[in-house]
């Protein structure tokens, strides 16, 4: 039993978890001193302590056991500094690791389809890098991207959703060192869909045009780059020749109306709409004071800056789902292992992260409509 490795997995484990020691103990139904002991190496714990752990913390038992793989072509990059950090890598490894045995035993390998534009590609340049790809990935000149995940999954950009407690974390991206290209997206509650759709597009501009800039050692934010990762989602999701069109086709709408149907078209914040008029010169700065103000007087309430609108009045859209928001690729490509009995029924619980009851149900589901 490797001491070391069992040690370092239990306290990455009940960080995630929150648990201090003395909580990982009582939920364990184990003593304080028991825990304090396995975490610094003094003594190798029983088997039926060891379960009784992994039951607590709601993993299977060979995870306190597993060795995580170490990535370092990674850009994790965060305005608060992050406690989850290492959890958060440690998943996202072994994610991607899993990722790539599908499709390595199933020969389902998708190649980066726009991974040669980068060298087309600059921070300078970052709303024609965004229009070049869209021409690539076979996107019109004025057309929405309904499915943001389903587009990066054909790419062959992995994609994984996490929920994370942060407000300073938007989401990740892996290069292809390590498994990539990958972008990965939090999608705690309180963060709109709105957001979620952008912060895939802004981590897929990191991959284009910062490809040299991906070290997982590297945790302070570059306000440059991070500018130019914004211009690039904000071109990607909401060309500008469909923006120009469907503004001057809503020029007879109140302020506030014109600007939801540009949103609810192109499947972005509000906020980016009002950021292109002002990019465009058709604003200035006074913009967003005066388009809070409207807001106001149409449905006497104000409307904060982390939210977005939804369905307060008649004529406001209602809001972006999570459904709006949903990779499918992995658990498409675990089901087909499944299926020809490249893996094993708890195989797929584990890959797909639920408890081997709701695989039984899941499996019912997939077996009632095929």
């Amino acid at each position: 039993m490797d001491l070391r490795l069992l040690a370092g997995n239990v306290r990455r484990l009940r960080a995630r978890r929150r648990f201090s020691q003395k909580e990982l103990a009582e939920a364990a139904g184990l003593s304080l001193p028991a825990i304090k002991n396995l975490e610094l190496q003094k003594s190798e714990p029983r088997m039926s302590s060891l379960q009784a752990i992994a039951r607590a913390l709601r993993v299977p038992l060979h995870d306190l056991f597993t060795p995580v793989r170490q990535m370092h072509t990674v850009r994790f990059r965060s305005a608060r500094r992050m406690q989850n950090r290492e959890n958060v890598l440690a998943d996202v490894s072994r994610w991607l690791d899993d990722y790539e045995f599908l499709e390595r035993c199933l020969d389902m390998a998708e190649p980066f389809r726009i991974g040669a534009l980068r060298e087309s590609c600059s921070g300078e340049r970052a709303a024609e890098c965004a229009a070049l790809c869209r021409e690539a990935l076979g996107l019109k000149p004025t057309e929405p991207i309904h499915d943001i995940c389903g587009l990066l999954e054909d790419a062959g950009v992995k994609v994984l959703s996490v929920p994370m407690a942060s407000d300073g974390f938007f989401g990740l991206s892996v290069g292809e060192g390590d498994g990539g290209p990958a972008v990965v997206v939090n999608i705690w509650e309180r963060i709109t869909v709105e957001r979620r759709i952008f912060s895939a597009a802004h981590e897929l501009g990191h991959l284009m045009l910062h490809a040299g800039a991906y070290d997982v050692g590297i945790v302070e934010e570059s306000e440059g780059e991070e500018r130019e990762a914004d211009a690039f989602a904000g071109h990607f999701l909401l060309p500008d020749e469909g923006f120009r069109r469907e503004w001057e086709e809503s020029a007879g709408l109140h302020f506030v109306d014109r600007v939801f149907k540009v949103k609810r078209i192109y499947r972005v914040s509000y906020k980016a709409v009002l950021h292109r008029l002002v990019e465009n010169g058709a604003a200035d700065r006074s913009i967003w004071p005066k388009f809070n103000a409207a807001y106001q007087r149409r449905f006497n309430r104000s409307l904060s800056g982390r939210e977005e609108p939804s369905g307060m009045g008649a004529s406001e859209p209602v809001g972006m789902k999570s459904v709006d928001f949903f990779e499918d690729r992995f658990s498409r490509l675990a089901r087909e292992a499944l299926e020809r009995e490249e893996i094993s029924l708890a195989r797929t619980a584990e890959m797909l992260r639920v408890g081997i009851e709701e695989m039984q149900e899941l499996l019912r589901d997939w077996e009632a409509v095929r």
